[in-house]
């Protein structure tokens, strides 16, 4: 199965309700497709979302990237020569974190097709069902309270609630989500960056203090402040994530090295697709650190390829595969099926795929 063809496209999907963050607020997808064909007629997918306040990577650049650089560099190569496709695909070009993850999917879709099965199942195949947390936007504490509630009135046992704005505020949030949910609910904060460490320190206390009940938070300070980081692992009992701090191996290695965080959130757009976060994985292992899928605001395509790496290794514990479910509506047939919190795996080779609606190439 030889690569032949590298296409790129644009899908507009409308989010339900407005997503807002410390970072951002976006009221629909706006993604990149890739679709790569092959001399045997089969036909994989990619996706990719421009989020260049996390990633850097805007629409521009991650199709420029594919045109000019990754698309030159693997046409002609054989599917399964999976490794030698990664090299390059890794050396052409750096950083470029989506684009490469577009790409990298798209050839994991057809190497699943090539030896006709799952790629959950060439991975690792651990399991094939998932349940997924569903994340709150920021907003004011009342409205926060109330959006928690619905979410848990469709099922939802873990809610991701962001925070970061500020921190006396987003205790008040808190508060509010707490005492309307109960404590049967699980709940874990994510603050973007939103916080300084000391900040983030006396927030988590007071969060403590109240009977919360916290599970973790994601990524309290500056990706870049490693130090910050640590300060507030080692000065709070709520276990810390690092997400938009890790985006390489090599990210990952040195935040379990200086134990600088308690969890991992892998992303495929960060890591540059699955090939990576499989090294990822390996890592964690080694050091005992369970793991968190997650995504950016993503429609299927993307999405499934994380439940497929998610569902084949037992190092990824938790899982924020929500993007899918926050859209108005699924122009993907095929793939990973999500019932609000429940996911499941179709045992179609690749990623099971049959066809991508909407596409503007």
């Amino acid at each position: 199965m030889k690569i032949t063809g590298l296409q790129i496209g644009r899908i507009s999907v409308p989010l339900k309700k407005p997503f807002k963050t410390a970072l951002r607020t976006v009221n629909s997808v706006e993604d990149v497709i890739v679709k790569i064909t092959t001399d045997t007629g089969n036909v994989g997918y990619g996706e990719a979302p421009p989020t260049g306040v996390i990633t850097g990577d805007t629409s521009g650049a991650i199709i420029g990237a594919i045109q000019d650089h990754i698309g030159k560099a693997i046409i002609g190569m054989e599917i399964e020569n999976l490794e030698g496709i990664m090299l390059k695909l890794h050396g052409c070009v750096v950083k470029n974190t989506s684009a490469k993850a577009a790409v990298d999917i798209a050839i994991y879709d057809l190497y699943g097709q090539l030896y006709k099965a799952p790629v959950y199942k060439l991975l690792g195949g651990y399991r094939k069902e998932l349940t997924t947390d569903i994340t709150i936007s920021v907003n004011d504490p009342i409205q926060m309270a109330q959006d928690s509630i619905e979410a848990i009135n469709l099922g939802y046992k873990t809610l991701k609630i962001k925070v970061g704005m500020d921190g006396n505020i987003d205790i008040l949030r808190m508060k509010a989500i707490r005492e309307a949910v109960g404590y049967d609910v699980d709940l874990r904060i994510d603050a973007n960056q939103g916080w300084k460490p000391k900040e983030a320190v006396y927030a988590l206390r007071r969060m403590e203090d109240e009977g919360l009940k916290i599970e973790f938070v994601e990524q309290p300070v500056d990706a870049h402040d490693i130090e910050g980081l640590k300060f507030v692992a080692d000065n709070v009992s709520i276990p810390v994530m690092a997400d938009e701090s890790v985006f390489s191996p090599k990210d990952a290695l040195k935040i379990m090295q200086l134990r600088a965080a308690d969890l991992i959130n892998i992303k495929l757009m960060k890591t540059g697709g699955i090939n990576n976060a499989l090294k990822i994985c390996s890592i964690a292992e080694i050091y005992g650190v369970e793991c968190m899928i997650g995504c950016m605001l993503e429609a299927k395509v993307s999405v499934t390829a994380a439940v497929h790496l998610a569902a084949a290794k037992s190092i990824i514990t938790k899982i924020d595969l929500d993007g899918p479910v926050l859209c108005s509506t699924d122009p993907v047939e095929g793939g990973a099926e999500f019932q609000n919190s429940k996911i499941s795996i179709s045992e179609e080779p690749g990623f099971g795929f049959k066809e991508i609606h909407g596409i503007i190439y």
